[in-house]
């Protein structure tokens, strides 16, 4: 019997970059401790990725057309056809039977990811049709999307029981549980696993004075973000307490070139309008003010860099995940939350001002979730060996 197990990590991102960033720091992770770690990705990696260690493996790439997340297209912008899902399915359990995993370990799946369930729930079956079928486990970020119809929440909750061994949810148990937005967390309470926040960034500094005494403006990666972006480049005027300050605007690396250039062509003087950059952490350490988005990486970026914060979270569709994250930090204090429908330049100002006026507080301490995620799965396996 191996020390430690061969683990398979199965990540689909649609449309931001958080999950593919957080399943790939729980395989750091995991291979921190002596595991061989193969991560299967079914769409294009963002350049800033930290791969090391991982066996990557690049499924034929998929995402969502838009936020409504009802279309899924390839890598030539088409619709994907029964027979483009077969080959992906066969893709997929063929990583598998080369891997022979002792765990596999699904991103977001089966809280989310339904879409993929053509691939999924094969893999799922072939994998406890095994003699000793691998430990199967899942992970989820601290806040899922509630369905309206409570359906198909219960067929999460369904598969979830069917299936899996062990579920990680990555948030401060004392600030979010799953229940908070997931109606049948009742139902798979004795899988749970709560392990703190995956706190993915080590900070660089910098170079020169990038990011000092600056209101650093972000948006993940930059779906949808104009209007933000647009935003704070004109709310520099307008902001009593941050009006003689340098104002940084980073564009994520999925915002077009034409809506990239149009932002740059239009920065006043005091706005810098440049791509992200993976030193943004340490940005954020040096900044005045931080304006972002409320996705679940940026989020913990601001947190951890103790910085004052305005939370604009994406809110377009369907999309409640990050208002119902950025609401609870605002209940605890930590945040000024501003909506993203109705935001204007002179409204984002009146954030930013209200921002650097709070008292600052302790960001929260559970903030090693991949390696409390990475030894919940050794602890598990053991157990089952």
């Amino acid at each position: 019997m191996p020390q430690t197990p061969r683990v398979l990590i199965y990540v689909q991102h649609l449309l931001g970059t958080g999950h593919v960033m957080r399943a790939a720091a729980i395989g750091r992770a995991l291979t921190a401790h002596g595991c061989p770690v193969t991560m299967v990705c079914g769409n294009t990696l963002p350049p800033t990725l930290e791969t090391d260690g991982l066996n990557v493996i690049s499924l034929p790439p998929v995402r969502a057309r838009d936020a409504s997340f009802r279309e899924l297209v390839d890598e030539n912008d088409e619709a994907i056809t029964d027979a483009w899902k077969a080959r992906r399915r066969d893709l997929l359990l063929q990583v598998y039977e080369d891997c022979q995993p002792d765990v596999i370990l699904t991103e977001t799946y089966p809280f989310g990811r339904r879409q993929m369930s053509f691939e999924l729930e094969p893999l799922m079956e072939t994998a406890r049709a095994r003699a000793n079928p691998p430990l199967i486990v899942g992970s989820v970020r601290d806040i899922l999307v509630p369905k309206p119809d409570p359906r198909k929440e219960e067929a999460m909750a369904e598969v979830a029981l069917r299936y899996f061994d062990l579920i990680l949810v990555h948030s401060d148990a004392d600030m979010v549980r799953l229940g908070d937005s997931f109606r049948y967390a009742d139902r798979v309470e004795h899988l749970l696993t709560y392990t703190g926040y995956v706190y993915l960034a080590k900070p660089a500094d910098p170079p020169a004075d990038d990011g000092k005494d600056e209101v650093v403006v972000s948006c993940g990666g930059g779906v949808g973000a104009f209007h933000l972006l647009d935003c704070a480049s004109k709310a520099r005027a307008h902001s009593t307490r941050a009006g003689d300050t340098r104002w940084r605007l980073l564009a994520g690396y999925h915002m077009s070139e034409d809506e990239f250039d149009t932002l740059k062509t239009a920065a006043p003087d005091g706005v810098i309008v440049e791509r992200a950059r993976p030193d943004f952490p340490g940005l954020l350490r040096r900044a005045r003010v931080s304006v972002s988005q409320a996705g679940y990486n940026t989020t913990l970026d601001v947190l951890a860099a103790g910085v004052s914060s305005v939370l604009v979270p994406f809110a377009q569709l369907e999309e409640s995940e990050q208002t119902v994250r950025a609401t609870a930090l605002a209940e605890h204090g930590r945040v000024v939350y501003a909506q993203d429908t109705t935001l204007t330049p002179q409204s984002l100002a009146r954030a930013v001002d209200d921002a650097l006026g709070m008292p600052m507080k302790d960001h929260p301490t559970g903030m090693d979730g991949a390696d409390v995620s990475a030894r919940t799965v050794l602890e598990a396996w053991k157990k089952r060996t």
